[in-house]
């Protein structure tokens, strides 16, 4: 058998995930009643994200795993945002 590494996460590490994803959940509740014109979208776009990596760093695991699935993660991600540059472009030269 291959000798894998386990990790023990606490209680105490869940629930502060726990509270950091309700206190982001309430700011995006919250964010609705401020008119921030066309920037209100942006920023729920914002906290999402947010919430997005704290769900991927604790509850699948990838702040305990192996660089090389963070360098992965990161690629992706940069390829996405690149494809939605390009999108964006494409719309606004049409």
């Amino acid at each position: 058998m291959s000798e894998e590494k386990t990790h023990v996460v606490s209680i105490k590490t869940h629930l502060l995930v726990l509270f950091t994803l309700i206190i982001l959940t309430v700011i995006t509740v919250l964010i609705t009643s401020i008119e921030l014109g066309p920037y209100n979208t942006a920023a729920a776009l914002v906290i999402a994200t947010a919430k997005a990596l704290v769900v991927l760093l604790y509850f699948m695991h990838l702040r305990f795993d192996e660089p090389i699935y963070r360098i992965m993660f990161g690629l992706v991600i940069a390829i996405f945002v690149a494809v939605i540059i390009v999108t964006f472009f494409d719309y606004l030269y049409r």
